[in-house]
């Protein structure tokens, strides 16, 4: 068959209806456990809590406000949804005390090998290339233990909610240096075993709620 004139990659094809599978499978697994529907449920209390968010990330004060304000600024200036919910994840990050680096890496114009070396190198995160920062991702995944688990999906804000379905139903604990945040999202965002709180957790909590 045919595509516009050219011949697609069915290499390339495969790796995305591989990944679509297992996104397909996170979710049920995920549904099973909880009885909540992950994707939906993730993305829409996102939505749900954006606005005060986004005040909470402007009256945050020293090291933290600054780099929340970086955040909001870039919110600011975009109207686009996918981009959106990014932000918020990467500002709970930092609102938490802890680096979105940690979780989402860009790998700006790199090539393939040294991507490889650094995938090979992740205990647990998203990846996202791009061939220049301003350019659009040629491809976002999860990586685990050093190994890509899933590749091509949508956006960041998907990998992040898949990344965590798939450490909850595998019963996997949370990196050190991403602890908390992954405590709001299981906590907070998706509503599962929010009764027992961190104090840095309870504070964003009632915050959030006032």
């Amino acid at each position: 068959m045919c595509y516009g004139g050219f011949l697609p990659d069915v290499h390339h094809l495969n790796l995305i209806a591989l990944s679509l599978l297992l996104v397909f499978e996170i979710n049920a697994e995920f549904k099973r456990i909880t009885t909540v529907p992950l994707q939906s449920k993730f993305l829409s209390q996102l939505d749900l809590h954006s606005d005060n968010l986004t005040k909470l990330f402007q009256k945050r004060g020293g090291q933290l406000g600054r780099s929340l304000r970086t955040v909001t600024t870039q919110m600011a200036d975009c109207d686009d949804v996918d981009a959106g919910r990014e932000y918020i994840i990467k500002g709970v990050c930092i609102y938490m005390g802890e680096d979105p680096a940690n979780l989402v890496r860009e790998y700006v114009g790199m090539d393939e090998d040294t991507i490889s070396e650094a995938i090979e190198d992740t205990t647990l995160g998203i990846y996202v290339l791009k061939e220049h920062a301003s350019s659009e991702p040629e491809d976002i995944g999860i990586v685990l233990e050093g190994i890509k688990v899933l590749q091509d999906l949508d956006n960041v804000a998907l990998a992040v909610a898949i990344l965590f379905g798939l450490m909850y139903a595998l019963n996997l604990s949370y990196p050190a240096d991403l602890k908390y945040t992954f405590e709001v999202i299981q906590k907070i965002i998706m509503e599962l075993d929010g009764g027992k709180l961190s104090n840095k957790a309870l504070a964003l909590k009632n915050r959030l709620f006032q």
